[in-house]
């Protein structure tokens, strides 16, 4: 499947310039054999050190059709290395998604 194989590579969001004590986040999906289902891991740090202990809900929704295909939010749960986070995203529909990350707990923002 050409869709699954979009979403195995890394993303890196980061806050904008200028805002260096933000959280940044590396996301990684990988395909379940289901379809629009990834497993996904979550790295989130805060000025080069793991960000650990954060409340963690991960939503996403099509830029070109917004509020149309949205995905319902989806607490993750902390992975096994300190500021990992691990969480499952079930799609919609092929095409492009963006990610939206609303940490609460030591960092209050949305990625």
């Amino acid at each position: 499947m050409r869709f699954a194989a979009a979403l195995t590579g890394l993303l890196l969001l980061t806050p904008a310039a200028g805002q260096a004590q933000r959280a940044e986040a590396k996301l990684a999906c990988r395909f379940t054999g289901t379809d629009f289902v990834y497993d996904c891991t979550l790295q989130l740090r805060r000025g080069g050190a793991p960000l650990k202990g954060a409340q963690l809900l991960v939503d996403a929704d099509m830029p070109s059709m917004p509020g149309m295909h949205g995905v319902a939010p989806a607490q993750a749960a902390a992975g096994a290395r300190p500021g990992e986070y691990r969480v499952t995203l079930d799609l919609e529909m092929t095409g492009e998604w963006a990610v939206r990350l609303r940490l609460d707990g030591p960092a209050r923002e949305e990625l």
